[in-house]
């Protein structure tokens, strides 16, 4: 029992909701892509892999500051689980993740691997900085590269969108916890904006992804694809509004709801879109 209690710490330490979530779009764009089956397959788990030890590598550089404001969600912090635990199956997701990652072409492999190296680095120091949202940026901006094995090579609309809407999942990420970061000393660039600003700037980060998804391909958009721009200010506009009432969240869900349309936005259109 005590076995089946610290396995299940361990998956609640991966952050399994943003790895899987992550892993699904990744997914989606690889068997959208020109791959082979097997290879897309070999890029989806390296993405998971990669995704599974920036969660652990996260909690446990966070372990201390998650303990001195008691979060008892976090089970490190929590004590459920070592942190000799944590470390080890961060080392084997990072491992698995860098050799899964060279089954692809020497272009995509570099891609993927730099985005690792900007993810470890966010979670090692860069989070508590101006610069926070930079990694996001640049390690979503390259997962279009990768996801593609550099053949053809995304064109410079998706890769900007790509990194507009992770840009827009760090602000998303951060904004739950600015009371309980700030306690412990980190200031990344949602801190050093404050709640307010940061709402509108993830606002503009997902609508400004929606223009490009929409916009940036050759061609006349679809109606459908034309559809969603109006409809994502109209669900922020009233997000917005919304939020004007005590521990509303209005705002909030209203950006989640406009990422998720951007989300299905890039699996309809595809990696190879020019």
């Amino acid at each position: 029992m005590k076995q089946l209690t610290a396995s299940r710490a361990l998956v609640m330490t991966s952050h399994p909701l943003p790895a899987a979530a992550v892993t699904a779009v990744a997914a989606g764009l690889a068997v959208g892509s020109d791959r082979p089956l097997a290879s897309a397959v070999l890029a989806t788990a390296a993405v998971f892999t990669g995704q599974l030890s920036v969660g652990w590598l996260n909690d446990l550089v966070d372990a201390p500051r998650d303990a001195s404001v008691g979060r008892t969600d976090k089970p490190l912090a929590a004590k459920e689980i070592p942190p000799a635990a944590v470390r080890a199956a961060f080392i084997a997701a990072a491992l698995a993740a860098v050799v899964l990652t060279l089954f692809s072409a020497p272009l995509a492999a570099a891609a993927h691997l730099a985005a690792l190296a900007s993810a470890w680095a966010y979670d090692l120091g860069l989070k508590a900085t101006a610069f926070s949202v930079v990694p996001f940026a640049f390690s979503f901006g390259l997962l279009p590269v990768f996801l593609s094995n550099g053949d053809p090579f995304p064109p410079p609309w998706l890769v900007a969108a790509a990194a507009t809407l992770g840009s827009a999942a760090h602000f998303v990420n951060v904004l739950p916890d600015l009371a309980d970061d700030a306690a412990t000393g980190v200031r990344g660039l949602p801190h050093r904006l404050g709640p307010s600003v940061s709402r509108f700037a993830t606002a503009a980060l997902v609508l400004a992804t929606s223009t490009l998804l929409v916009f940036g391909p050759d061609g006349t958009p679809s109606p459908l694809a034309l559809t969603t721009v109006p409809v994502a200010v109209s669900i922020l506009v009233v997000g917005f509004l919304l939020d004007n009432r005590p521990r509303s969240r209005a705002a909030f869900r209203a950006v989640m709801l406009v990422a998720l349309i951007d989300v299905a936005l890039l699996l309809h259109i595809g990696i190879s879109a020019t």
